[in-house]
C-alpha cells in the first residue's frame, strides 16, 4: 500500500479533485448498455464521445478491442491472432468473449457503447446470451438513420491536405481555390475511402448485414432512429431525450 501512496503524492490535486468530481457526477447516473449502429459517415465518432462522458460508460470498439487483446497477449487475444495470422475471420464467440472481458473493467462500471458490433442477427443472439449471463441486457439501440444520397453528398466532398490534416468540404467547407489547400495552396486529395465507388460498396454490404439486426432491435422495442442527416448539436439533443426517457 505504501507505495500507491507515494503515488497518489505525486499526482497534482487538482487531477485528484478532478477524478472526485467525475466519480460523484457518475455515482448518480443511471447504468446503461448501449449500441450505436449506422453506416460510415452517419456521425457515430462524433457523438460517442458525448454520450461516453454525459453518462460515464465506457467506449468498446471492437477493432481496437481485438487489437489491445492480441498486444496483450490475453488468451483470447491469442486466439484471435493465430485466426488473423491465417487470414480468417476472428470468430463471434472469439469477439463476445473479448467484449466480455473489456466490460469487466473499472472504467465500464456504468455501463457501455458498443460500437462496429454486432454486424449481424447471430451476434446480436450471442451478445445477448452473454449479457444475460452476467444478468445484465442491452437497454438502447440508436440506430443513426440517414439517406444514402445525403452520406454520399458528405463523404465524397470531403478533401483533404495530406501534410497539415486539414479537411475541406466541397460544398460546406469550400477551400478559396477548388481542389488546393488554402495555406499552402498545395493539392487537396480524397481519401480511398472517400470515392463513391468505394462509398457504394459500403453501403451496400451496411444495408445487406445490419438491416436485419435492426429489425432484431426494433423487434424487442429497444430501438431509437436518430435523424442522422441533421447537424450535430441537434442530434446530440436527439440522443439525451432517447437516453433520458
Amino acid at each position: 500500500m505504501a507505495g500507491s501512496a507515494i503515488a497518489l503524492d505525486d499526482v497534482p490535486s487538482v487531477d485528484i479533485m478532478t477524478e472526485l468530481l467525475r466519480r460523484l457526477k457518475c455515482s448518480s447516473k443511471p447504468d446503461k448498455r448501449l449500441i450505436l449502429i449506422g453506416p460510415p459517415g452517419s456521425g457515430k465518432g462524433t457523438q460517442s464521445p458525448v454520450i461516453k462522458d454525459e453518462y460515464c460508460l465506457c467506449h468498446l470498439a471492437t477493432g481496437d478491442m481485438l487489437r489491445a487483446a492480441v498486444a496483450a497477449k490475453t488468451p483470447l487475444g491469442v486466439k484471435a491472432k493465430e485466426a488473423m495470422d491465417k487470414g480468417e475471420l476472428v470468430s463471434d464467440d472469439l469477439v463476445v468473449g473479448i467484449i466480455d472481458e473489456a466490460m469487466k473493467k473499472q472504467s465500464c462500471q456504468k455501463g457501455f457503447i458498443l460500437d462496429g458490433f454486432p454486424r449481424t442477427v447471430v451476434q446480436a443472439q450471442k451478445l445477448d446470451e452473454m449479457l444475460q449471463k452476467q444478468g445484465t441486457k442491452i437497454d438502447k439501440v440508436l440506430n443513426f438513420a440517414i439517406d444514402d444520397a445525403v452520406l454520399e453528398e458528405r463523404i465524397t466532398g470531403r478533401w483533404i491536405h495530406p501534410s497539415s490534416g486539414r479537411t475541406y468540404h466541397t460544398k460546406f467547407a469550400p477551400p478559396k481555390v477548388p481542389g488546393v489547400d488554402d495555406v499552402t495552396g498545395e493539392p487537396l486529395i480524397q481519401r480511398k475511402d472517400d470515392t463513391p465507388a468505394v462509398l457504394k460498396s459500403r453501403l451496400e454490404a451496411f444495408h445487406r448485414q445490419t438491416e436485419p439486426v435492426i429489425d432484431y432491435y426494433g423487434s424487442k422495442g429497444i430501438l431509437a432512429n436518430l435523424p442522422a442527416e441533421k447537424p450535430p448539436k441537434e442530434v446530440t439533443s436527439e440522443v439525451q431525450k432517447v437516453l433520458s426517457s
